[in-house]
């Protein structure tokens, strides 16, 4: 092909072998035809590679420096684009980092819905049978098991078990524990009334235990009359490992520090239990503040309370609240009210849309001293990314260009790769792309 008559192209990398080489596509802004390939995106061979095309005006690409430099060394001067998709996909990246950084995975809030008592028993893992009946329910109303699992804040492989079932043959927990217990209580009480009968026809007790295949001493206490078949342990909490650090626990995790990072904390207090130990606490800790809901409703301080996922507000970076089915109106509502710097963020992420979009490249200084202000590092490093490209990033809302033509590309590319099922050189596969191209031009 005639290398001179290249003017307009966008570039991107894609995988030879991901994670250990790479190569780099130039794909024709104009006739939206792949140009060329090499078999690398180091900077040096990707500019030595730039420079066999002497007429080109404008590449648009995304954030990489490496093909910053590459552009800029071998066409002093050109019009670089940064790509917009790219652009905003790296504010919210840093975004959604910080918020992980920040909050919970389950965020607290006053209790603004109707029925958030109800869903805060569904946490009870005991209220098996009232969790199967709301999974069954959601689902027949086009939920997906991911906002199901958000719902009842439990796995997808437990959500897809429970839509399994069946919920009118299921027995609540709790039922069937006392049940278990009543059992057991009336078989030893029928093993000591068996025991005092042998022993009132005159028995021995060595007799009776071999009998019974129980020891002399445990006969004893069946004969004994202040002995009572009643468990002294049942419901009862044993102390364990974690006993001197249950408030400390209770204390960091409703400040939303994750089990790992209090598992460090108590572990340099002398703590040798595990990760796993700590979120069995907690849960049986919600279970049982759970259980006292209705003596702690008659308090008059007490303020009900219910949690959102912070899955659910790491969605609206990027998606329509009616879009996110986790979450209403009013708890989106009440998160602003209770988070401010939630609201300030999602205000910053409108804007800068609006600045994309509107062509206006003039507004976007003015909007990274205000992102600045926030003083979050991950937004910090965001900032300082797009001040390094800032004449690619204003060339991208000012222009037309973007880089979906090679993203599209490296799609194709990846399809020839799965056919080839990967046995096949670089030479090969370029042969096969280009030729695939030519054959395509030649059609249309």
């Amino acid at each position: 092909m005639d290398k001179s008559s290249v003017k307009k192209v966008c570039v991107d990398d894609f995988a030879l072998r991901k994670r250990f080489s790479y190569g780099t596509v130039m794909v024709d802004l104009e006739s939206h035809k792949i140009i060329d390939l090499i078999p690398t995106r180091n900077t040096n061979e990707v500019k030595e590679w730039l420079s066999k095309y002497p007429n080109i005006e404008v590449i648009s690409r995304d954030g990489a420096q490496l093909y910053a430099n590459a552009e800029e060394r071998s066409h002093p001067g050109i019009t670089q684009v940064s790509d917009r998709f790219h652009i905003i996909k790296g504010l919210t990246e840093a975004i959604t980092k910080y918020m992980i950084r920040t909050f919970p995975a389950r965020i607290e809030i006053p209790a603004v819905s109707a029925e958030a008592d109800e869903i805060l028993k569904l946490h009870n893992i005991n209220n098996r049978k009232e969790r199967v009946s709301f999974a069954h329910q959601k689902r027949s109303e086009n939920m997906t098991v991911n906002e199901i699992a958000l719902l009842l804040h439990s796995s997808v492989k437990t959500v897809q078990k429970y839509l399994m079932l069946d919920p009118d043959e299921i027995e609540n927990r709790t039922i069937v524990k006392e049940k278990k217990h009543l059992l057991a209580m009336k078989q030893k009480q029928n093993e000591v009334n068996e025991a005092r009968a042998l022993a009132k026809k005159g028995v021995p007790i060595e007799e009776i235990a071999k009998t019974m295949h129980h020891t002399c001493k445990t006969i004893q206490r069946y004969l004994s009359p202040d002995y009572s078949v009643e468990d002294g342990h049942y419901n009862a909490r044993i102390p364990g490992k974690l006993a001197p650090y249950e408030a400390e626990v209770i204390k960091l995790r409703s400040e939303g520090m994750t089990y790992p990072n209090i598992h460090k904390i108590i572990t340099e207090k002398g703590y040798k239990g595990s990760v796993a130990s700590l979120r069995m606490f907690i849960q049986k800790e919600r279970i049982r503040n759970e259980a006292h809901l209705s003596q702690r409703e008659t308090c008059l301080d007490y303020q009900s309370k219910e949690y959102i996922q912070r899955r659910s507000l790491i969605q609206l970076i990027y998606k329509g609240l009616s879009d996110v089915k986790t979450i209403t109106k009013t708890q989106y509502e009440q998160v602003l009210k209770t988070y401010p710097v939630i609201t300030e963020l999602y205000a910053a992420i409108k804007e800068f849309y609006e600045i994309l979009y509107s062509r206006r490249d003039e507004r976007l200084e003015t909007w990274l001293e205000k992102i600045e202000n926030f003083n979050i590092p991950e937004l910090q490093t965001y900032v300082n990314g797009i001040r390094i490209d800032i004449n690619a990033v204003k060339n991208g809302i000012k222009l037309k260009y973007n880089n979906g033509l090679a993203e599209g590309s490296v799609n194709k590319i990846k399809v020839i790769k799965r056919i080839m099922y990967g046995r096949n050189s670089f030479d090969l596969l370029k042969a096969k792309v280009l030729l695939h191209e030519h054959f395509r031009c030649e059609f249309n």
